[in-house]
């Protein structure tokens, strides 16, 4: 029940706090639009894409004006291109990325996302036609973000898909060099990825999600943050109750905007992903809730155990406040996006190793880190692997997102703008992994995996 202190309270995360709904996105099924001829599937594609999501970035402003909350990126998310491409007659999957750029703009949306294949287990032609076109289709589009499920509990990981998305992701690199690899920043390598991402780069519309659906994303690492401030020195009880307090506010804002959205749309209300996503503005970093608990600099000692406890409390306090929480919901570490995170990294307390232990615990995995650009497409294959493997033991989402920039070197700056902030290109080991991806197949399942 909303009272005037709740109400005021509300007011003072947005207007100080940094306080935010990140994204409306509406997942679109375009499985109906599959048909031999590529050309009349891209017609269908479109039209569909348009019809579905023509008034979503209207009533999304609407209702930021109405409500008084920002309401940063109205998304659309699609079935899995590859799914639905695959029967068509080309080996060229570049225009169905044009076809959702296209449709993308038409519809006035942030970005699209969905060109993608599920590959944990195995390749279909599609998905192989798919993958092949990733860096050319990036090159080419503005809105589109791909992603690649290569792992999961139930299957393992297919080490065939994770040493040709270390060639990929090189390659994507490469033919968007005039902007600095900014194509591998709308691409990510998952394992267990979930069908209900209302965030980019890996949002993509699941098989068994409903024909249109509307997911929200909320975002306040800057009201956690100032919770903090007024519990400097308590136990962690008291710090995990804050969290938990704050997360379910959080939360009811974000339902309230994903029914409201859902009515006036006329889409049925899917989920609110509750992930503290940072931004590279002061005041809105993970990093900073992380040092407020206590830590000289996010990457320390102690840094794994603090983010735990911060997403497991984001997590409790979420779920009291709705019946419907779902996509990642927990708290990323984005290294661009995040202004502690890039100000650890310059310092050097923050690695890629650090990272990898945080992800262990986070909501997602290694997200926008930049490499030096002579990085090998091995090297990056096997990070993608050691990220595989603790989504998979651990039965939680992990990703890659990872930008070789091309002639650069460690200390040097990835300059994105916008969410996607700044980037200090950071060391990766000098020792090859180059035999290990070679060997292929599949890493088993776990024995966890054996659940029924």
């Amino acid at each position: 029940m909303l009272n005037q202190k709740s109400i005021l309270e509300t007011i003072e995360m947005i207007d100080k706090q940094h306080l935010d709904i990140r994204t409306i996105t509406m997942g679109i099924s375009l499985r109906d639009c599959a048909h031999p001829d590529w050309k009349a599937c891209c017609d269908r594609i479109y039209d569909k894409i348009c019809r579905k999501a023509e008034k979503l970035v209207a009533t999304g402003e609407a209702i930021e004006r109405e409500f008084g909350i920002p309401i940063v990126n109205k998304r659309i998310s699609v079935t899995p291109m590859s799914m639905v491409a695959e029967s068509c007659d080309t080996e060229d999957f570049v225009p169905f990325a044009v076809t959702m750029d296209r449709a993308a703009k038409t519809c006035g949306v942030n970005f699209i996302g969905g060109y993608s294949a599920l590959v944990q287990k195995g390749f279909t032609s599609g998905d192989r036609r798919l993958i092949a076109a990733i860096p050319q289709a990036l090159a080419e589009t503005d809105f589109v973000c791909s992603s690649v499920n290569v792992g999961s509990t139930r299957a393992g990981i297919n080490m065939d898909a994770v040493a040709l998305m270390g060639q990929i992701i090189k390659e994507t690199a490469e033919r968007t060099r005039d902007t600095q690899g900014l194509g591998c920043a709308k691409l990510v390598v998952f394992s267990n990825a979930v069908e209900d991402n209302p965030f980019m780069a890996g949002a993509f519309h699941g098989v068994g999600e409903p024909e249109c659906v509307i997911n929200v994303g909320v975002s306040g690492p800057g009201v956690v943050h100032h919770a903090l401030r007024s519990v400097k020195g308590q136990p962690f009880d008291v710090v995990a109750e804050t969290i938990k307090k704050t997360a379910f506010q959080v939360t009811r804002m974000g339902q309230l905007v994903g029914r409201e959205a859902s009515q006036r749309l006329g889409v049925p209300f899917g989920i609110v992903d509750l992930s503290l996503a940072p931004t590279p503005a002061i005041g809105d970093s993970v990093a900073r809730i992380l040092e407020e608990m206590g830590l000289e600099v996010c990457g320390t000692h102690g840094t794994t155990a603090a983010l735990a406890l911060l997403n497991d409390a984001v997590k409790k306090g979420g779920v009291m406040a709705s019946g419907h929480v779902g996509g990642l919901s927990g708290a990323f570490i984005p290294v661009s996006e995040d202004e502690g995170m890039i100000a650890a990294a310059l310092e050097g307390t923050l690695t890629i190793d650090k990272l990898e232990a945080m992800t262990c615990v986070c909501s997602v995995g290694l997200d926008m880190i930049a490499v030096p650009g002579d990085t090998t497409a091995e090297t990056i294959s096997a990070i993608i692997a050691d990220e595989a493997a603790i989504g998979m033991v651990n039965s939680k989402t992990t990703a890659v997102r990872i930008i070789p920039v091309p002639g650069a070197k460690v200390g040097d700056m990835m300059e994105m703008g916008g969410l996607l902030g700044s980037a200090p290109v950071m060391p990766v080991h000098p020792a090859s992994s180059a035999d290990f991806i070679a060997r292929g197949g599949r890493i088993p399942a776990p024995l966890q995996s054996l659940k029924n």
